[in-house]
């Protein structure tokens, strides 16, 4: 009996997935994580009202969700100003670059992205066969200049950028963003990944007109709404990218909880408010936490911190597998220099105060 044959590209790529769950590692541990504090979820909790809304959607399970997710387009629309054609959604941001780079990439197609940078993206080129060009970091900030740059220099029909930035958690100014977008080579689409605006600091979510061709910006509700487990998000773009989308999406992948329950948490802002505040003092505990063990925290305007070791990437690794060894699931950036750095999310006061009794021990198991 044969095997089934795959394409050629197929063949060529590796057996892996951008990043190894939690619960993976725990089925190899033999044992759970005291504190889940690597997956940049918001431990705050979803919006009670979107709780509600995915309680009373639940006896209609039965039925697949609207194909065209009509009500919680308008209310996406209606959030951010604009009309119903410029929304796109989808299952996560992840899902939804997928679709994207399905839309404008092929075999060899350039595409621009920064070293170190959100791999899923990268895991996307990749399937369907572009050639990625990488940008430095210049500090701990994506390099808005350096992407435009590459991306003139090899002709690329797509950068992706996020802002506020993972796995730094650093953010540019809506004025850096903008001034980006007037300065894309013609033909070039700026991937605008706005996972953490939410959480970011006023004037950085970026203000473009609504029919703009040069940008789609992603948004989600996996981290400041706290429903990461749904798997929801949405796109913003000129209307003739966004009907593209209808093109390839999966019509049913937005199942009727999700939509309900994005509706509603759009509908929640004091929810919305008590997130950020829970982030603002979360990120002041982890700072503080980091400050007393050596460690230098960078300013982050996301729901996690990333702490700089001081030292090399080996000796963050090493640190990062004596947490786990103590229980503590978090993660670290991937490719130098940044991964001098460990990354932990925001968490609840108990996660918090096991993370600040195992890492003093975790640093004494490295001397």
């Amino acid at each position: 009996m044969k095997t089934p044959v795959l394409t050629e590209l197929a063949e060529s790529l590796p057996a892996t997935v951008p990043f190894v769950g939690p619960e993976t590692q725990e089925r190899a541990r033999g044992r759970p994580f005291a504190a889940r504090l690597g997956a940049n979820e918001c431990l705050f909790g979803p919006s009670p009202r979107a709780l509600a809304a995915m309680r009373d959607a639940a006896v209609d399970i039965w039925m697949y969700g609207d194909p065209e997710a009509h009500d919680l387009k308008a209310a996406i629309a209606a959030h951010h100003g604009l009309s119903p054609a410029h929304v796109v959604v989808g299952e996560g941001i992840d899902g939804l670059l997928g679709l994207l780079v399905r839309l404008m990439v092929g075999p060899a197609t350039p595409v621009v992205t920064s070293a170190g940078a959100y791999p899923t993206f990268n895991f996307h080129v990749a399937g369907f066969g572009g050639t990625l060009h990488r940008a430095p970091y210049r500090g701990d900030h994506e390099d808005a200049e350096a992407l435009l740059n590459l991306a003139r220099a090899t002709g690329a029909r797509l950068i992706y950028l996020s802002n506020p930035d993972n796995p730094m958690g650093s953010h540019h100014p809506a004025e850096t963003l903008a001034a980006m977008v007037e300065n894309l080579p013609e033909g070039c689409l700026l991937a605008l990944d706005e996972a953490y605006v939410e959480l970011a600091p006023e004037g950085t979510a970026l203000q473009v007109a609504a029919d703009d061709p040069r940008v789609i910006r992603f948004r989600t509700f996996s981290k400041a709404h706290g429903m990461a487990g749904l798997r929801l998000g949405y796109a913003l773009a000129a209307p003739e990218l966004a009907q593209a989308f209808d093109k390839v999406r999966n019509h049913f992948g937005v199942g009727r909880l999700a939509q309900a329950a994005g509706i509603a948490a759009l509908a929640d802002q004091p929810h919305m408010a008590a997130v950020r505040a829970w982030a603002e003092a979360g990120r002041a505990r982890l700072g503080a936490i980091a400050r007393d063990n050596g460690l230098i925290p960078l300013p982050s305007a996301t729901n996690f911190v990333t702490m700089d070791c001081g030292r090399d990437g080996d000796h963050a690794r090493a640190l990062l597998k004596a947490l786990i060894n103590r229980d503590i699931f978090v993660r670290m950036p991937g490719v130098a220099p940044l991964d001098r750095c460990i990354r932990v999310s925001l968490g609840t006061a108990p996660a918090m105060d096991a993370f600040a009794a195992a890492l003093p021990l975790a640093l004494a198991d490295l001397r």
